[in-house]
């Protein structure tokens, strides 16, 4: 993911459900960036289908994005709904 990908994250994410389109650290905007470098993997893994310790990479990423969206939903479900929709999320 480019310099530019990602603050282009930011400034969506952080100006819809964060505190500005310089919040970083706010767990919805976390999470979208999680799912990005998330949905930047599969190439990598269509192509490379034995990469063992990638893919333990990747998980450890799938439960920190887990975490992170349980504690959105346990804080304000509101923000959960419509960052699970804009992330096209399967809950």
């Amino acid at each position: 993911m480019t310099k530019e990908e990602r603050a282009e994250i930011v400034k969506n994410i952080g100006t819809k459900f964060g505190k500005g389109a310089t919040d970083t650290g706010s767990a919805s905007v976390q999470v979208a960036l999680l799912t990005a470098r998330i949905n930047g993997l599969k190439g990598h893994f269509a192509a490379n289908k034995h990469d063992n310790h990638s893919n333990r990479g990747l998980l450890k990423m799938i439960g920190l994005r887990r975490s992170l969206l349980k504690y959105v939903k346990k804080t304000n479900t509101e923000i959960y709904t419509g960052l699970i929709k804009e992330l096209g999320l399967r809950k």
